[in-house]
């Protein structure tokens, strides 16, 4: 009898302890289910070491913006104890991800790199991550539906666009008394630099009834596509009082076009621009360019700074924010050493 009661309380007892021991169970369970996902939102660290291993991925050489950003980044490196591992996409989306993954294979210590566009750029930006390597986001952005500053990545470093292309508005807003049939020449479309000068630009100009938007089409940021997309529209448009290009390259290259019609640039047809490079700079003295909003390409101190700091555990805002001038007849001639 002893032995059958002795036999229940054992029963008993496992009973009782057997929902606590679940729950018990459940609850370690769920701290480790925690526990990886808090590693999986954990940004990659930046190893300590010298040099670190960088990747740069250029998305292309055809410009001057690019190659002075390029230059900016290599003249950077050893000052930064980078070694740079760089590579061009030639203007492909495609290549700049296969550029980009061919360096996760490689292990580099930390990627910097302007996306081409913001849709298929975002996944490789992931990819990196998971690979342990933290990203720098220079000059464009990724789709923040996909990839997300702070969490995907360290940082974007980059100008302001919906800004400037406010103040390229604003600039023509004044220079054509509220008055004008403009075309748009936007950068390549997807790019985050394109969407946001137009968003910008055009939030502007929709304020003005007597500010028309008449045509806009893609020149790609390219000198000579923008010549080939403004003589077409030149055509279609011979109305045209004003052009709003999205870089310098493409309001040079709809410069040749205006010319090549019989008209004279900046006084037949007024001109605003993104970048303040160089020839942009030569075409507002020369009289043809109205004016140009600074984009600058300097990213490698910055890229430098940013690195350091995070691999010293400071905190870095999500958007890094770069000051851009502004040029035009008033203070061009002052401001040629900024060209580029």
């Amino acid at each position: 009898m002893a032995s059958l009661e002795r036999q229940s309380r054992r029963q008993r007892r496992r009973l009782t302890a057997s929902p606590l021991a679940a729950s018990l169970l459940a609850l370690a369970l769920g701290f480790g289910v925690a526990t990886a996902h808090a590693d999986d939102d954990a940004l990659p660290k930046i190893p300590s070491k010298t040099p670190l291993k960088v990747g740069f991925a250029q998305t292309e050489s055809n410009n001057p913006w690019r190659l002075a950003e390029t230059k900016s980044m290599k003249d950077i490196a050893a000052k930064c104890g980078w070694q740079l591992v760089m590579t061009d996409a030639n203007g492909s989306n495609s290549k700049q991800v296969s550029d980009i993954q061919n360096m996760i294979a490689q292990h580099v210590d930390l990627l910097v790199f302007p996306p081409r566009e913001e849709k298929p750029l975002a996944p490789v930006v992931l990819q990196a991550k998971k690979a342990g390597i933290p990203v720098i986001l220079v000059d464009r952005n990724v789709d923040q539906s996909v990839a997300v500053a702070g969490r995907d990545y360290i940082t974007f470093i980059g100008s302001d666009f919906i800004d400037q292309g406010h103040r390229a508005a604003d600039w023509l807003v004044k220079a054509t008394n509220g008055k004008a049939k403009i075309i748009e020449l936007e950068g390549t479309t997807g790019a985050s630099a394109a969407n946001d000068r137009k968003k910008g630009f055009d939030e502007v100009i929709a304020k003005h009834p007597d500010m028309q938007i008449i045509a806009s089409q893609d020149g790609d940021f390219s000198r000579d596509k923008g010549r080939q997309v403004m003589e077409t529209l030149l055509q279609a448009h011979p109305d045209v009082t004003a052009v709003y290009a999205h870089n310098d390259e493409m309001a040079l290259g709809a410069i040749a076009a205006i010319k090549a019609a019989g008209k004279q640039p900046g006084k037949d047809i007024q001109i605003v621009t993104i970048d303040g490079t160089k020839g942009g700079m030569d075409a507002i003295a020369a009289g043809e360019l109205g004016a140009s909003v600074q984009s600058s390409p300097f990213f490698g101190p910055l890229a430098c700074d940013v690195a350091q700091k995070y691999a010293k555990g400071e905190k870095i805002p999500t958007w890094v924010k770069v000051s851009d001038r502004f040029y035009d007849k008033s203070n061009v001639q002052q401001s040629m050493q900024y060209g580029y």
